[in-house]
């Protein structure tokens, strides 16, 4: 592949936009207000009354983010130019769960919220960082060789959340620390090209995709000892038939994680069909290595994404990423939350 295909497929797949140096002083200046003015980056009343404080972001940021969500014209949209202190953010920590409370990178959190009230609603998982809205992606002594935003073997590209019915519709990716340049690899519907045979398989209930282990395992610690079932543990045990492939038959939505997913057993045609897509989407990987200050905002409908292997110091200067994930319609998910204006799922 030359490099002039390279960069068709990338512009096809990921849009840059670079906010001005007056831009990015504004973001800034706005989140530290808010930060001062409610005290917590996801204070109810922050995150009530975001959609609020649009007239106060910048126009551009404004008008990328209302195309995305009204035209879904790219499957991703980096922003760039959220200024980013390395020395004042202090060192990476070692567990998500030792970042220190009303620190510089909370700014930054305020930042994720104010842009999750543009696309929806911010929500989060209660067997995911207990419950936190705005996770802290970074790696863990721990969990190294585990599929998650903690180890550092290759993350295999997946739809966000892909087993849950309630998923989110955009993921959002802020980078705070990348020194050494670990890329996110995203990849869209789009671009693929499938015979019609295994496109129409793709469209059809004849594939199951069940919970990762970070959700498992949360699960189980949430019961233990109740007597009760987790209903991530129901939806591993017994995963409900799903299709991959939704929407429009042109210009399909997806949800896939090859890792957790098979045909269901004794489907040899939709198992082609599941390594065929899987084979062209691995195609179509394009590498996004997050600067600081850079947001990633990935389509959770239209694209897959993952991350390139690395090796971790721990030493405080790792790499590390905060996390937020949109819903457009909370109420879907009122089942699944304790009360209709909570965003966590039970």
């Amino acid at each position: 592949m030359n490099s002039r295909t390279r960069t068709r497929n990338e512009q096809a797949v990921v849009r840059h936009v670079r906010l001005s140096p007056e831009d990015g002083a504004t973001l800034d200046a706005l989140s530290r207000d808010l930060l001062s003015a409610h005290g917590s980056s996801t204070a109810p009343d922050l995150i009530a009354t975001a959609l609020e404080q649009t007239h106060r972001l910048p126009t551009t940021l404004v008008e990328e983010l209302r195309t995305l969500r009204l035209h879904e014209t790219v499957p991703a949209l980096v922003v760039h130019g959220l200024p980013v202190d390395d020395k004042r953010i202090g060192p990476t920590p070692l567990d998500w769960q030792d970042r220190k409370e009303h620190d510089e990178s909370e700014v930054h959190e305020v930042f994720l919220v104010l842009v999750a009230g543009l696309l929806g609603d911010i929500f989060g998982w209660s067997t995911l960082q207990n419950g936190r809205l705005v996770h802290d992606v970074l790696p863990m002594p721990t969990q190294e060789k585990e599929q998650s935003g903690h180890g550092t073997v290759e993350l295999a590209w997946h739809t966000e959340d892909g087993f849950h019915p309630y998923r989110c519709d955009y993921l959002l990716l802020l980078g705070l620390r990348n020194h050494d340049a670990v890329p996110t690899v995203v990849a869209g519907i789009d671009g693929v090209q499938l015979d019609q045979k295994h496109r129409s398989v793709l469209t059809q209930p004849r594939f199951l995709i069940r919970p990762d282990n970070e959700h498992l395992n949360q699960a189980r610690v949430l019961v233990e000892g109740s007597g009760e079932v987790h209903p991530m543990q129901h939806m591993q045990d017994s995963p409900e038939p799903c299709a991959v492939l939704f929407g429009h038959p042109d210009q399909p939505y997806l949800r896939i994680d090859p890792v957790f997913m098979s045909a269901m057993p004794g489907d040899a045609e939709a198992a082609a069909a599941l390594d065929a897509l899987t084979g062209e989407l691995q195609r179509h990987l394009v590498e996004v290595a997050l600067d600081p200050g850079d947001l990633l905002v990935v389509d959770n409908y239209k694209a897959v994404h993952g991350r390139s292997a690395f090796s971790a110091r721990f030493d405080g200067t790792d790499r590390w990423l905060k996390k937020a994930v949109v819903t457009r319609d909370l109420r879907r998910s009122r089942a699944h939350r304790g009360a209709a204006h909570e965003r966590v799922l039970l």
